[in-house]
């Protein structure tokens, strides 16, 4: 008799979506937004709540509002994390996300998963120090420390598996267009 595996993830409700979906391209059309309201100095508070999928505005359970500013180094009130450390954040709870969805999928038990994520940026960019440099990161590590009823080879797919599927690794390493109006 084997043991139940349970990372908490529901993965025969995403087998089932994955179904119906690739018979209903139009209801796997999302529309995720954010909105955004400047405060004071280079602090401003970004509010999700709403998106579009399955054919029909959906709302999330609750309202979030994030606070982003710059650190007092950066002769600012430190309100909040950097913008681009934001992009950390959503870099490191998607691959998360993927490794237990992966996990579960392939009867993994998991017992922990961290993971540390650095990214290296030279701001005399965004300061306009110098033009060669790009406003962006130069480079970013991903470090997971994973304990599961796995071996090292099988953990290692798991992580790979949770790149190939994430959106977020897929936006940072793809080029994806992005248009800015003015209203």
């Amino acid at each position: 008799m084997s043991a139940t595996i349970d990372n908490g993830v529901n993965v025969q409700a995403l087998l089932d979506a994955r179904g119906v979906l690739a018979g209903a391209p139009d209801a796997a059309q999302f529309t995720w937004r954010a909105s955004s309201s400047w405060q004071r100095g280079v602090h401003s508070t970004t509010t999700i709540e709403n998106f579009f999928g399955l054919g029909e505005e959906q709302s999330h359970k609750t309202r979030t509002v994030f606070d982003a500013d710059h650190p007092a180094v950066f002769a600012a009130e430190d309100n909040g994390i950097t913008p681009i450390e934001y992009l950390l954040v959503g870099l490191a709870s998607c691959l998360t996300a993927g490794v237990a969805s992966v996990a579960q999928n392939r009867g993994i038990q998991l017992r922990s998963v961290e993971s540390t994520v650095e990214g290296n940026h030279d701001i005399r960019g965004i300061l306009g120090v110098d033009s060669d440099v790009r406003n962006g990161f130069n480079d970013i590590k991903i470090t997971f420390n994973i304990d599961a009823d796995a071996t090292q080879q099988e953990i290692e797919a798991l992580v790979a598996q949770s790149q190939k599927r994430s959106a977020v690794f897929d936006a940072l390493t793809n080029p994806t267009d992005v248009t800015v109006v003015v209203a």
